[in-house]
């Protein structure tokens, strides 16, 4: 199996070949640039590097989100657009669990988050089973700092947080939480399509695909639009 995987779900823009258990090629960049500038040149790129033909792809496997609304839409167009052309099925991985297939190895609950603004984090649990795997323990949510504290703290178990939510949120957590946790290092906190093939690669074996027409991100709040739209203030002109 050959999965093409495509992160954009926050400020990290990454790209990824796996070819049935191996990583045949990632390309990640953190950096602020446009993921409609970055993504298909970085997909161009490792299917030249690797001599890779797009119509050997089987699966086209993208982050679904949370995240950010424009980067979400952008990957989805892009995915999209490669799976309709090469006529080829897609996995929707959540963006939150393809970040937990980050962490390889741990005892703690592992602990996604991201960044969802206004003291609030998009949020998720998973632990690892006895072949490395990420179970879900809680399903990815949008909570405020407040009530991930209480949550973690019921639990009382070592927390790994992942994610980008951890500088904002990192006074609270040194305030309110009572269990013990850590911060994961660099190398594996933030989103990587290596990570986002991995578990497509699970989902496609446990019949998680989908058409390309079935694809849609999952925002899990409405964006500023839609808000501003609910109370009446955007214009009609």
């Amino acid at each position: 199996m050959r999965i093409l995987a495509i992160e954009s779900s926050a400020v990290t823009a990454s790209v990824a070949i796996l070819t049935d258990d191996v990583l045949t090629a990632e390309y990640t960049v953190n950096y602020k640039k446009t993921h409609s500038q970055t993504l298909l040149p970085m997909i161009d790129e490792i299917c030249k590097m690797t001599e890779t033909e797009p119509e050997s792809f089987d699966l086209i496997a993208v982050s679904q989100g949370p995240g950010s609304f424009t980067g979400l839409r952008i990957g989805a167009a892009t995915g999209k657009g490669i799976a309709l052309a090469l006529d080829k099925k897609m996995v929707a991985v959540p963006t939150l669990k393809a970040m937990a297939y980050n962490v390889s190895e741990t005892d703690c609950l592992i602990c996604p988050v991201m960044d969802a603004r206004r003291q609030h984090l998009y949020t998720a649990l998973y632990r690892l089973d006895k072949d490395g795997k990420p179970q879900e323990v809680l399903a990815q949510s949008l909570l405020s700092y407040e009530e991930l504290i209480k949550l973690l703290n019921e639990k009382n178990e070592p927390v790994l947080f992942i994610g980008d939510g951890v500088v904002p949120a990192k006074q609270a957590f040194e305030e309110g939480l009572t269990c013990a946790y850590k911060i994961a290092p660099a190398h594996i906190c933030t989103q990587r399509a290596g990570s986002v093939a991995l578990a497509a690669k699970d989902m496609a074996e446990a019949g998680e695909v989908i058409l390309s027409d079935a694809f849609h991100p999952e925002y899990l709040r409405p964006s500023q639009a839609e808000r501003e739209l609910k109370r009446g203030t955007v214009s009609n002109s």
